[in-house]
């Protein structure tokens, strides 16, 4: 990096040693766009990066519950408001109990890319606590969702910030967190989406990032003639964006064979159908299971716990053409990487925010494996929340293929805008740099504009 870039960098490093996870998002960004700055010093780039690593509020907050014991319980909640230079704050709500103020810069700090690549109005902003949904009853789920609006409704907003959900934030907890708000503020405005249907959500905000990063590998696949049809592809992770990228895959004539979650990893050589990936929804969504049980009932399968080593993970290292990383941050490190290239892997479609460590990244741009980072990839799930905003807005819902037309617009556009940033500013077919130069370029224009704000 050139001095000014590597000066901003050590300051953030200097300020927040500990935040590995912002350090790692910021270092990452800093790479792709530093020949941009350094070639245009007639633009204050500069003055503008000064800011954009620094949020423009955090907010923190107790949320204290009482469990079905009558016991008090403490958690911590945040809201980290990155950047509405071009819209107000958009961006997920996590329960998880790694939850921490790192963490969600981090992915506040790439949302706010992400949105402007979608080319919707949207800010960037994240936020959750470190409570953890696992094991509570509804009714527990239900007061801790009520007592944290309870506090965050004061810094919301449909023209201010509106949060969405994300790791253990789904539909129930949107609902529950929404019925509150109108409780204490008694409106009924879009200041959350991914709401139910029934009361002002959009079709297709479920399957919106698994869809679009099926859309956007599609359409980079498309460009060097190649597709999903009859390719064997990894996914990581169960949740909604594994579940959805599994089932636009299996759409698209792709042969899905993996999925994971916390306690281990599944291999089904024989593919995930659409008959697997319903027995896999319903033990998710409804009975909160662990994957493990698939093999109970898919006696071809293979179930591999985590060794809690940490040192590699064995869904990486199983042959296959395209790897779709849908778990969580960090989960491809260089060894990985390496059995992924190894193991013949062309394509690289992140369904998580930041799944590849900053190795792992150098190792697929060497060997060049085609890499549709996570601020482009999953994008999808925000561009359909920005379209539940405007239907909000317009007391309307659209149809379900209205949605899903919109949606696939939305992707082809950012393939295109990823491309053509990668083209000018960095080398062909590097979209990580270009997902980070296109999305910079236009909230600096923004930020510029208004004063540097």
């Amino acid at each position: 990096m050139n001095e000014e870039t590597q000066r901003i960098l050590d300051h953030v490093v200097l300020v927040d040693p500990d935040q590995q996870e912002f350090i790692q998002a910021v270092t990452s960004f800093l790479k792709s766009i530093d020949k941009l700055v350094e070639e245009t010093p007639q633009i204050t780039y500069y003055k503008v990066l000064d800011r954009i690593v620094e949020p423009e509020r955090v907010i923190i907050f107790r949320v204290p519950w009482v469990d079905d014991d009558g016991k008090l319980q403490i958690n911590r909640a945040y809201r980290v408001q990155m950047n509405s230079a071009i819209g107000p704050y958009k961006g997920g709500l996590r329960f998880h109990p790694s939850v921490n103020l790192s963490i969600l810069k981090f992915l506040a700090f790439e949302q706010t890319f992400k949105n402007s690549l979608t080319g919707l109005a949207l800010g960037g902003g994240k936020g959750g606590s470190n409570f953890d949904p696992k094991d509570k009853s509804e009714n527990e789920i239900m007061r801790f969702c009520q007592s944290l609006m309870t506090e965050l409704c004061r810094h919301i907003g449909e023209d201010t910030d509106v949060p969405a959900g994300d790791i253990g934030v789904g539909a129930r907890e949107i609902g529950y967190l929404y019925g509150q708000y109108k409780r204490l503020m008694n409106r009924s405005v879009g200041i959350l989406t991914g709401k139910g249907t029934s009361f002002g959500g959009s079709y297709i905000r479920p399957e919106a990032t698994g869809y679009g990063l099926v859309y956007l590998s599609a359409a980079i696949l498309e460009a060097k003639g190649k597709s999903l049809e009859g390719r064997t592809c990894l996914v990581s992770g169960s949740g909604n964006v594994a579940q959805y990228t599994t089932e636009k895959l299996l759409q698209m004539g792709a042969k899905p064979i993996t999925l994971s979650d916390s306690s281990g990893v599944l291999i089904d050589p024989s593919g995930i159908d659409e008959k697997k990936l319903a027995f896999v929804k319903a033990l998710k969504n409804v009975r909160r299971g662990r994957i493990s049980e698939y093999v109970q009932q898919y006696k071809e399968a293979t179930y591999i716990p985590h060794d809690g080593s940490g040192s590699s993970n064995p869904l990486w290292d199983v042959k296959a053409d395209y790897a779709f990383p849908c778990a969580t941050q960090n989960e491809i490190n260089a060894i990985d990487a390496k059995h992924l290239v190894a193991n013949g892997i062309q394509l690289i479609g992140e369904g998580a925010n930041m799944p590849t460590t900053l190795e792992a990244d150098e190792i697929f741009r060497q060997e060049k494996v085609l890499h549709a980072p996570g601020k482009a990839a999953n994008a999808g799930g925000v561009a359909v929340s920005g379209l539940e905003m405007a239907q909000n807005s317009q007391k309307l819902q659209w149809t379900p293929e209205k949605v899903d037309r919109q949606l696939q617009s939305i992707m082809k556009n950012i393939y295109a805008s990823i491309s053509d940033a990668a083209e000018k500013y960095s080398t062909k077919d590097n979209f990580v740099d270009g997902a980070n130069i296109a999305g910079f370029l236009k909230v600096s224009e923004a930020m510029i504009a208004q004063g540097y704000v």
